[in-house]
């Protein structure tokens, strides 16, 4: 029989921590636990906060993850500033019959409709040679740009080959490197710019460009899988207790309701009972843990405990 796994050590988990994964139906979940048991705690995990957040809260309603916070990851290591490049590499990159870097270069020109300057040509090759993008990423990722800049400076406006390239960075961080990864990257950023627009009607806020933080409350409230008239609950719920909105009140609002497994006004209207008051940052006053609540943390914790010894075990 053929082997259907790769060779190496095994990673213990239990029929029951899987049938909750699956309960969970996350892929994010599912990963951050994986890397839980792996390595014990967040050390080399670079998710932005509300990816790393809404996965952990995930495991929590499950039992799969401790209620006490998690160790914090490393701080991340800094980037490696890009090499200075000269009019002469740039000229060899152009001349070298064996790279697909002149045929990017002309096709960027083409979509742009522009000369390439030489200062053009050097943030495109830091995207080819330094982050080492392939190709078809990087026109992807300069398609997208020109999109994002029709649609908000009208049809014929093209970006700066500056902006592809900064633009181009965030990709590279967020581990977006094959074509793959490159369609479902933008697929995702389309659903969540027309998502933005629809939670700014729902919350009463005029068409206006959001700065990176209303965009990732957006984020984490779609990945928690609300819907419209939730989130308008919630919104009404913050002005009622606010006199105004107040995004990180809000948050804290369907924090609180996701980790009840609450994403309907159905739903919240029946299990929602909750009398403690919700903080800006979601935090609220916790009520003394019942003796089945205790019974099934320490349940939950030796079972993490088995599990990273046996890990230990296996690779000593």
């Amino acid at each position: 029989m053929s082997e259907t796994l790769f060779p190496g050590q095994a990673l213990a988990m239990t029929v029951q921590a899987a049938d909750r994964l699956l309960k969970l139906d996350s892929g994010d979940a599912a990963l951050l636990y994986l890397h839980l048991l792996r390595r014990g705690g967040l050390e080399g995990l670079r998710w932005p906060e509300a990816r790393l957040q809404t996965a952990l809260e995930g495991l929590r309603a499950q039992g799969l993850a401790p209620n006490e916070p998690v160790p914090a990851p490393e701080a991340p290591v800094p980037e490696a500033p890009p090499p200075e490049y000269s009019t002469e590499d740039i000229t060899q990159a152009l001349a070298d019959s064996t790279s697909t870097f002149p045929a990017l270069a002309g096709e960027v020109e083409r979509r742009l409709g522009k000369r390439l300057s030489a200062a053009d040509l050097k943030s495109l090759y830091t995207l080819y040679d330094h982050l080492a993008l392939p190709t078809e990423v990087i026109l992807m990722l300069t398609g997208w740009c020109i999109e994002e800049q029709e649609r908000k400076y009208g049809p014929g406006r093209r970006p700066f080959l500056s902006q592809i390239k900064r633009e181009g960075f965030i990709w590279a961080r967020r581990g977006v490197d094959t074509m793959e990864r490159a369609e479902e990257h933008v697929a995702r950023l389309t659903r969540l710019r027309s998502r933005e627009a629809e939670v700014l009607r729902l919350l009463d806020i005029s068409p206006r460009p959001l700065v990176q933080r209303e965009k990732d409350y957006i984020a984490a409230w779609d990945g928690m899988g609300f819907d419209d008239e939730t989130l308008r609950m919630a919104y009404e719920r913050t002005v009622l207790k606010k006199q105004s909105m107040d995004w990180g009140y809000m948050n804290g609002i369907l924090r609180r309701w996701h980790e009840k497994g609450l994403h309907t006004a159905a739903a919240v209207r029946t299990g929602d009972r909750d009398p403690r008051p919700v903080r800006a940052g979601g935090q609220k006053t916790p009520p003394p843990p019942s003796a089945g609540q205790e019974q099934r943390a320490r349940e939950d914790m030796e079972r993490m405990r088995r599990l990273m010894e046996q890990m230990k075990q296996e690779g000593s």
